[in-house]
């Protein structure tokens, strides 16, 4: 039985995650997401991607990031009518996410169409998707509870156990028969999450030795700091800021971040540890998501679960946070005087409402600018992370006056230690070999050499155009 792996995202990169499991022909696609960073580099690549739908025998999504599940539509907008397998919560958030897509590009499409009129120029910009091709997608979900097999194709079946990363995600483990007893098992990590995080559940250990693990490594060479000096950070941070009466502005992801943080500033205010100020949560995705948090409890640690399901308590909902979803609600705050927290989408800086928050504050001395996630190379995040004294944000230059604070602590990526951590403590007697994606270069440089210390000496990076026989 011939078995390949190849990618085509997420290869020596960390977005665009699409991996393609080939068995006797038939291809079975790991998550199918879309680009992020340059606008114009991301726009060109996803619009670029291109499969033979007809040779694909199911979709695999492990999580509801969009730079796993933002290309879905455009997948079943080319013709592909196949199953896509998720647990619940990932097909929620990840109707979300598309949905939300589809509707900022169709805004695009109308202020740049209008933009090129003005200056008597020829416009054929289109966006890749729309709502009706989100909605057609969604209709092929299949969804699939954690530890339920579920055959996928001849000889072929999945199964999901909780990869400890955002609401409902998942690894995904395929096993492949060859005939008894012989079978092959594959691992896809999808995106590892990290134990003892505040809502969901540490990543799971539990399953059959697999031959082959497919695993990320976004921080393939960084660490992440302590949960507990990262809350002391958090509470300097807001004093510190709250004493200049600035604002706080958070860039974050609206799926798992954003809730993330809502949790623990809920709690540092319950512990009296900051003051009450006024904290907004400005992103309409991070508000619908922060419904689907509360509709998942099946996904929580059993220590929220205990609080939401057995006293009633909201994790997500306390007096300081107010929800803003217009655009006139957005635009007052930036007149309105600090203190005050603004968290806002999207976390990387490349788009939506924290634009216009980072234009308004970032020259302001009183201010901090809090990166609290992730940010890859090439985005406007990453240059304010990067320490630059000058950004361009919508087009115009802003000197970076503002205060600039890191804290590692809150993503919700396993770094390269809590990686190894994690392989350690799974069954790993059967495994052939350790496939690198979803990482940069130099990050999975690193984590191979520091794999290999570890007793892990098999290590490949999937490169893109690369076929791997298993």
């Amino acid at each position: 039985m011939a078995i390949k792996l190849y990618s085509l995202g997420a290869a020596e990169e960390v977005t665009g995650s699409k991996h393609i499991l080939e068995v006797d022909g038939r291809s079975y696609m790991i998550d199918c997401g879309a680009f992020q960073g340059h606008r114009s580099e991301s726009d060109e690549k996803n619009r670029n991607f291109d499969f033979d739908h007809e040779k694909l025998d199911a979709v695999v999504l492990t999580h509801g990031h969009f730079d796993h599940c933002g290309l879905i539509p455009l997948l079943a907008k080319k013709g592909y009518t196949g199953n896509i397998y998720a647990t619940s919560a990932t097909r929620d958030l990840a109707n979300l996410v598309v949905m939300d897509s589809a509707r900022i590009q169709a805004r695009d499409a109308e202020y740049l169409e209008e933009q090129a009129r003005r200056k008597g120029e020829r416009f054929n910009w289109k966006p890749i998707y729309d709502e009706q091709d989100c909605i057609k997608a969604m209709n092929q979900f299949v969804t699939v509870s954690y530890k339920r097999k579920m055959f996928i194709g001849p000889n072929v079946s999945v199964e999901f156990f909780d990869a400890g990363h955002i609401l409902g995600s998942s690894f995904a483990y395929f096993t492949i028969y060859e005939g008894k007893p012989e079978e092959t098992r594959i691992l896809f990590t999808g995106d590892l999450g990290r134990k003892n995080k505040s809502i969901v559940r540490d990543p799971s250990t539990d399953f059959p030795p697999p031959d082959y693990i497919v695993c990320e490594s976004t921080y393939g060479n960084r660490k992440h700091d302590q949960k507990d000096y990262a809350l002391k950070a958090l509470t300097r941070i807001i004093r510190e800021t709250i004493d200049k009466k600035g604002k706080i502005i958070m860039p974050s992801f609206a799926i798992e971040r954003t809730q993330e943080i809502i949790y623990q500033l809920h709690k540092l205010v319950d512990m009296k540890k900051i003051p009450q100020v006024p904290i907004y949560v400005d992103s309409p995705m991070a508000v619908n998501a922060t419904v689907i948090f509360q509709s998942h409890p099946e996904c929580y640690d059993e220590k929220v679960s205990q609080a939401f399901l057995v006293h009633h308590k909201n994790p997500f909902g306390f007096n300081a946070l107010q929800m803003v979803t217009s655009v006139d609600e957005s635009k007052g705050l930036n007149k309105k005087p600090g203190p005050m927290i603004i968290l806002s989408a999207d976390g990387m800086c490349e788009a939506g409402r924290i634009l216009h928050h980072l234009a308004n504050n970032i020259e302001d001395e009183r201010n901090t600018i809090l990166i609290v996630g992730y940010m890859a190379e090439n985005t406007l995040g990453r240059r304010i992370f990067d320490g630059e004294k000058e950004v361009k944000i919508m087009g115009d230059i802003y000197k970076v006056n503002a205060k600039v604070e890191k804290i590692n602590a809150f993503s919700a990526h396993a770094d390269y230690e809590e990686a190894t951590e994690w392989l350690k403590s799974v069954d790993t007697s059967r495994l052939k070999k350790l496939f690198l994606v979803h990482g940069e270069k130099d990050a999975q440089e690193f984590m191979t050499n520091y794999l290999a210390e570890n007793g892990f000496k098999n290590v490949q990076s999937s490169k893109y155009g690369e076929s791997y026989d298993l």
